[in-house]
């Protein structure tokens, strides 16, 4: 294998947007799904307006991924499109619901409670498709070729909607523990006790998954069990990071939960790469197989190079301007 291989390259690139995107975006996820448990409505505001000033640049992240993928594996889309047309629709749906809601509630007076619901609505349909895909990735496709040979419904198992619930539990989770770091007073308390039982979720969840995926996936026993490898370094830092979070709750620390969520989150996302590297199409397609011609991945590199810089100075950028507690009565609309 060359240093300098292209669609290893690639592979970091669309690895790096991907978590970017869960990370960023799974905030803003979560804090809708805890909308209809919210105290009260000027809570709501205060919850929304947390997330107003960057929701949409973190979308930017899916965007970047999608298009990464398109350029430089375009094998992916052949297959997985056809395999997954239903969940994504899904996603985007609940994506639209979320930024339409977005735009028009804090200007609606009787409909409100409508667009409260296309929120909420919105965020636990997208977290919810997100995690059936992450599912459906765990447990592979079937084809025939290079094209899928499976059903329309094949991403939709009893596993799949596992860890749909489980991504939601992750999503609400980074919302919680956000609200925590973004807010004061009786919402902030509100947040603090409903976090420790999302924890709890996350962490039943997790050993559920843990446990089920090897009877999914024989070539995940192997790779974790056959011979005892540092891919094991993964778990444990995740449930390092889930004891910051219980350890920051308890004494009440506003930045420590949110950070060793993310942290926990990103030790999960590395460990599922691993268990499945190099198939970007599992069980059998690896990136190799999947890549565009080098000229092609190498034109678009170049392209990404200046792209990926600006997308993080400006996201760096709004999260400082935007920096701080915001309270009942200020807001950006």
């Amino acid at each position: 294998m060359e240093i300098f291989d292209l669609s290893m390259i690639w592979a970091g690139i669309i690895a790096f947007a991907v978590i970017m995107y869960v990370l960023m975006d799974g905030f803003d996820l979560g804090v809708g799904m805890l909308f209809p448990f919210a105290p009260d409505e000027d809570a709501r505001d205060v919850m929304m307006n947390s997330v107003a000033p960057v929701w949409d640049g973190n979308e930017t992240w899916l965007v970047l991924g999608g298009a990464g993928l398109l350029g430089a594996f375009p094998l992916v889309y052949s297959i997985l499109l056809p395999a997954l047309y239903i969940g994504v629709f899904l996603m985007l749906a609940g994506l639209i619901f979320r930024g339409v809601a977005f735009e028009f509630r804090f200007k609606a007076k009787s409909s409100r409670y409508l667009w409260n619901w296309a929120f909420a609505g919105g965020s636990f349909l997208a977290a919810f498709a997100q995690g059936v895909v992450v599912g459906s990735y765990i447990q592979g496709y079937e084809t025939e070729g290079l094209a899928y040979a499976g059903g329309a419904f094949d991403w939709l198992t009893p596993f799949t909607v596992m860890t749909g619930l489980g991504l939601m539990a992750g999503y609400a989770l980074l919302g919680c523990t956000w609200l925590i770091m973004k807010t004061e007073g009786y919402i902030q308390d509100w947040a603090y006790g409903l976090a420790p039982w999302l924890l709890g979720a996350v962490l039943a969840v997790f050993a559920i998954i843990s446990i089920w995926t090897p009877w999914v996936d024989p070539a995940a026993y192997e790779r974790w069990f056959a011979v005892i490898r540092w891919i094991w370094v993964f778990p444990v830092l995740a449930l390092f990071f889930a004891f910051q979070i219980w350890r920051g709750l308890r004494k009440r620390r506003q930045a420590i939960p949110f950070l060793a969520t993310m942290a926990m989150f990103a030790a999960t996302y590395f460990g599922l790469l691993w268990t499945r590297w190099p198939y970007v199409i599992p069980p059998n397609f690896t990136v190799w197989d999947a890549a565009s011609a080098p000229e092609s991945q190498l034109f678009l590199l170049i392209g990404m190079l200046f792209v990926i810089p600006i997308i993080l100075g400006y996201t760096a950028w709004t999260y400082w301007v935007f920096r701080g507690k915001v309270r009942v009565g200020e807001g950006y609309h």
